[in-house]
């Protein structure tokens, strides 16, 4: 098989952060190019499209959510406008049914919204309360086919039995935020779910302190009801048995056996955040409906992990390299977070590390 060629971007960086002396060297594969669609922005986060095509964006640093138009459609954003703020840690976006949803570290809230807005015109509904900070942080909304809202919440902590069954888990409510149960548990920190072909996919982080290589950074396929190991168990390989966590040592590996693996894996502790499928019409055919994700990358590996987005293929769990260069040797230069597909069909991918947008379009 013919290896990719790619193509390199070297930009300007002033006031970078991570190594601000220097600049990333982004990669593609041949028939795409790399550019700046926003910069000057404060850990940016998740983004969600908007039904006019607006890109709104969450600052969990500031409170706020941003939106960042490209009106003229040359490719990068015209402004910023925030559009919420005095938010507590906003992360997850999701737009339905005539709002903007938000998943703050407490709760999910929603602001009512109509095409076009850039500011919100009411105070938020809360609709959800949540079990707030914690280990892991961050909250992400989604909706799916059935109109239901789906909410991601992380542990508290590296590995141990939660006394909150929303913690480590993704819950289903309706649209109004009740009627909530438990659909997946057992994940131990699932940052980015994204519905496709009618099946809810996950990203999930799994435990430290088990050396470079283990456990493997895994992709999931939920299902309602389905328990997915932590912290009793892990996947080694993708579409095997789960493996009991001797170091954890509670319960037994018997606890192990309806643990549902990972479909695909990665390597340990590159921090995979957010996914998107591909669903635009301007990448060619063979990068349509696969599944790309942000590895954030990793802070307790001998040699680091991540910081690229991969491309995880959902029939095989094949995973190939899509846009690096945010790691030059062992210096970091910039850390993918989430994803989207714009109307124009680009990839949008969050870097808050630098404090930017990117944007990749097929040529």
């Amino acid at each position: 098989m013919r290896k990719p060629l790619w193509m390199v971007v070297a930009l300007a960086a002033p006031g970078l952060g991570l190594a601000s002396a220097q600049t990333p060297d982004l990669r593609v594969p041949d028939g795409f190019k790399v550019s700046l669609y926003a910069e000057g922005l404060s850990q940016p986060r998740f983004m969600a499209v908007a039904p006019n095509g607006d890109i709104f964006l969450s600052e969990p640093r500031s409170g706020a959510v941003l939106v960042l138009p490209d009106r003229d459609r040359n490719g990068r954003a015209d402004r910023k406008a925030t559009f919420a703020s005095g938010l507590n840690q906003p992360h997850g976006l999701a737009f339905h049914g005539g709002y903007l949803y938000v998943a703050n570290t407490d709760g999910v809230v929603r602001f009512a919204y109509k095409t076009g807005d850039t500011r919100a015109t009411g105070s938020a509904q809360k609709l959800v309360s949540l079990p707030g900070g914690g280990g892991h942080w961050t909250r992400t909304v989604e909706f799916g086919p059935d109109g239901r809202m789906y909410v991601a919440t992380g542990s508290t902590c590296n590995v141990c039995e939660e006394s909150d069954t929303k913690r480590a888990s993704v819950w289903v409510y309706d649209a109004d935020g009740k009627n909530g149960k438990p659909y997946a548990t057992g994940l131990r920190n699932a940052v980015g779910i994204e519905w496709n072909g009618g099946t809810l996919y996950a990203t999930n982080n799994g435990r430290d302190q088990l050396g470079d290589d283990l456990p493997p950074e895994g992709f999931y396929k939920l299902k309602a009801g389905g328990f997915y190991g932590w912290p009793y168990c892990y996947t080694t390989q993708a579409g095997q048995p789960q493996v009991w966590d001797r170091d954890f040592g509670r319960k037994t590996a018997a606890a192990c056996r309806d643990a549902t693996p990972a479909f695909s894996l990665t390597t340990a502790h590159s921090a995979p955040l957010g996914l998107a499928f591909y669903d635009g019409s301007t990448f060619p055919n063979a990068y349509r409906g696969q599944m790309f994700v942000a590895l954030h990358g990793s802070w307790n590996r001998s040699t680091k992990s991540g910081f690229k987005v991969v491309q995880v293929d959902p029939r095989s769990g094949k995973v190939s390299d899509f846009l690096t260069g945010f790691l030059r040797g062992q210096t970091t230069l910039g850390r993918p977070v989430d994803l989207v597909v714009a109307q124009d069909g680009a990839l949008l991918i969050t870097d808050d590390g630098a404090g930017r947008v990117w944007r990749v379009q097929a040529q």
